[in-house]
């Protein structure tokens, strides 16, 4: 079958997408509003954009045309720190999914600990072994959308923060003990399945 996104439900495109488009890292999004309060939601639509120098991207939805809470201290501040999702953070990561009042903290609702950044003012997850520090350096907000759309931010990596547990020699990652997490689509996750290698030629 083939499908003209102008001629679709908003809905459709959604699960089409995100169950073509599969796995997706996910962006564990901790910042800061102006008031000093505290925001941490979890991103699919993310990834990393380059090395030279290192950069990250997610994209912030816009429900029923209005800007999230993450989105609005993005914003604000230019600044957000990424953390990095594994198995054991996986429900704690699903409880700062769920809509909840600009006032609450979504470290004390998901019950991780907020660690003081080095180069920028929101915290990190101590519990995520892998963390960066970004700051801001480009958003867009996508077009002629029928819900809102979305703004994708570009932000340049400050600082990493990577426990001594993940990493090998010669700055390789251990994934056995790593153990990141992927979006599936729905309700649905994935883990790291069997490996394998193809040399480039």
């Amino acid at each position: 079958m083939q499908f003209d996104p102008n001629e679709l439900e908003h809905t459709a495109i959604y699960k089409l997408l995100t169950g073509a488009v599969i796995p997706r890292p996910i962006g564990w999004i901790s910042s800061i509003s102006e008031d000093g309060i505290n925001n941490l939601a979890p991103f699919s639509y993310f990834n990393a954009v380059g090395d030279d120098p290192p950069h990250v991207m997610f994209a912030a939805g816009r429900s029923n045309h209005r800007n999230n809470d993450t989105l609005e201290n993005v914003l604000a501040t230019k600044q957000f720190v990424v953390n990095m999702v594994t198995e054991e953070l996986t429900e704690k990561m699903n409880i700062t999914a769920q809509s909840v009042p600009s006032e609450v903290d979504e470290f004390e609702l998901a019950g991780v600990t907020p660690l003081a950044s080095l180069k920028v003012k929101p915290f990190r997850v101590k519990e995520s072994p892998i963390t960066f520090e970004c700051e801001l350096v480009h958003h867009y907000f996508l077009e002629n959308h029928k819900n809102g759309g979305a703004c994708i931010f570009i932000g340049r990596i400050l600082m990493m923060h990577f426990d001594d547990s993940v990493l090998e020699e010669n700055y390789k990652i251990d994934l056995n003990h790593y153990k990141p997490v992927a979006r599936l689509a729905g309700a649905n996750y994935a883990k790291l399945g069997e490996l394998f290698s193809i040399k480039r030629g």
